[in-house]
């Protein structure tokens, strides 16, 4: 019987170490397919090399910026301008603040996210504080940047786009001091 329970535990923990591999290596690359087959999630694409593109005077689109701290991150975050009003292929930048209200020197990472889904293959960012993790020394702050275009080839349906952006602290991730990192 002694036998049949080693065996049986052998077997569960096995189990265990296949989920454990599956879980880490297996899903992430199939959602993220899955997401990029359906347009589900409102991934951008990374840095957008700016090439002549038509800008479309035609049709004006508004686009919003919305800032939010992940539930672990103290500071201030916010968009300078909540939104703005460009033209289809024209160049835009804005800047959002930050600002580290702690004590300590910590690091973010900006994660965006844009609305409607099926915008976000036509929201091109050129500069982006996100591309970059964010190191703030205690009580500093900073103007972030953000340099995009919307394509000229952007549905017509979609005349509202939202760019959110939610804001880690990276920190303890990072294994750098800020004089490091800046």
């Amino acid at each position: 019987m002694q036998t049949s329970h080693r065996t049986l535990l052998a077997k569960l923990l096995a189990l265990a170490v296949a989920m454990f591999l599956f879980a880490v290596f297996v899903l992430p690359p199939l959602y993220d397919l899955f997401c990029e087959i359906t347009g589900i999630g409102g991934r951008t694409d990374g840095k957008y090399e700016a090439v002549e593109v038509r800008v479309d005077t035609s049709r004006q689109v508004e686009v919003q910026f919305v800032a939010a701290n992940n539930a672990e991150m103290p500071w201030e975050f916010y968009p300078m301008e909540y939104s703005v009003v460009v033209h289809p292929g024209e160049s835009r930048a804005v800047n959002f603040f930050a600002h580290n209200t702690t004590g300590e020197d910590m690091v973010a990472q900006a994660i965006p996210n844009v609305l409607p889904n099926n915008a976000a293959d036509y929201f091109h960012k050129t500069a982006c504080f996100c591309f970059d993790n964010q190191p703030l020394a205690a009580g500093e702050q900073a103007e972030l940047g953000l340099v995009f275009i919307l394509d000229p080839d952007l549905p017509d349906s979609v005349n509202t786009v939202t760019l959110s952006y939610t804001l880690f602290d990276i920190t303890d991730r990072t294994g750098l001091s800020i004089s490091q990192i800046q």
